[in-house]
């Protein structure tokens, strides 16, 4: 049974469907707002629901006897905050969130302490009894930025199969020590892992996996550069690897390099992720903020040095 917070919910108005539509055309038909933009921005500020349901989707299928209701804008709805990271989109299929420095994606064998995948699972559980998320990819605990939950198995299956099609930028920021010469680029190497669980790079082909990283410096305070990565390949650690192969680590990366960790997490963030979405095949776009204490080691105060641990 779907829940709702009457309490805090407004009804402003109510229709019955009558035939089988689409959301946007019928809301249209219906001459809820003057004009198709204003229509827009009721979805976009979650104001619409169908049985209960926040629907933001414009062309989702209603059928015969559905409820579609206009609430009153709820600034709450923009975003939701949970420990640790906030929700930044949901639909049916899909939520997409901006993790925090300091909180697993998941838990591991060794640590099974609070994690994104188990929040959003008591989230979800909250909404409808039987729901749940199912993991798509994971950040390193010290790492922040967006990620992206299925809430079905079928919708995690069309990930697994084209996750190259349905995420085409998944990209990066990183504060790295020193001054990267040339200021951008592309690194090739072959990665392989030990039963430590660590990555290496090689300049040649030893039979490990291939791994392109391309880059560019957006900052240099000539101590540290702040860059983007543009992961042409997705291997695991590929961006801090691919750092210390050059001699420039990612700051507080002691796993990779790093011999100091001067704000207390790896200065990596997930910035930028462009979805088309499986389902619907609607683009979505979506950018966090570098982190101000990662732009913090930017400004012209040394910081962290020395730098390298070969």
């Amino acid at each position: 049974m779907q829940m709702r917070n009457t309490s805090r919910d407004t009804v402003l108005q109510q229709f019955k469907v009558s035939e089988a539509s689409e959301l946007l055309q019928f809301l249209i038909d219906k001459q809820v707002r003057k004009s198709r933009n204003a229509i827009k921005s009721l979805l976009a500020h979650k104001q619409i629901t169908v049985n209960g349901k926040i629907i933001t989707q414009f062309d989702h299928k209603l059928e015969i006897g559905d409820r579609v209701e206009i609430m009153k804008f709820d600034r709450s709805r923009k975003v939701k905050k949970l420990k640790g990271l906030t929700i930044v989109y949901e639909d049916e299929n899909l939520i997409v969130v901006d993790k925090e420095a300091g909180i697993l994606s998941v838990s591991t064998d060794k640590e099974k302490s609070r994690t994104v995948y188990n929040a959003l699972n008591e989230y979800v559980k909250k909404q409808s009894r039987n729901a749940r998320v199912f993991v798509l990819h994971r950040l390193d605990r010290e790492v922040s930025g967006l990620m992206v939950f299925a809430k079905s198995i079928e919708v995690q299956s069309l990930f697994q199969i084209g996750w190259d099609k349905i995420v085409p930028v998944y990209n990066y920021t990183a504060v790295v020590y020193g001054e990267v010469s040339p200021s951008s680029g592309t690194l090739t190497s072959w990665f392989t892992e030990n039963k430590n669980f660590v990555v290496f790079s090689s300049p040649t082909d030893n039979g490990g996996l291939k791994a392109i990283t391309k880059y560019k410096t957006i900052k240099t305070n000539k101590h540290n550069s702040l860059l983007t990565f543009d992961l042409e390949t997705r291997r695991k650690n590929q961006g801090r690897v691919h750092m210390k192969s050059i001699d420039h680590p990612v700051v507080g990366d002691k796993k990779y390099g790093a011999i100091s960790n001067p704000i207390k997490r790896i200065a990596l963030h997930a910035q930028d992720m462009v979805l088309i979405h499986p389902v619907t095949k609607n683009k979505l776009e979506f950018k966090s903020p570098t982190p101000k204490k990662m732009m913090d080691l930017l400004s012209e105060k040394e910081i962290g040095q020395p730098t390298v641990n070969k």
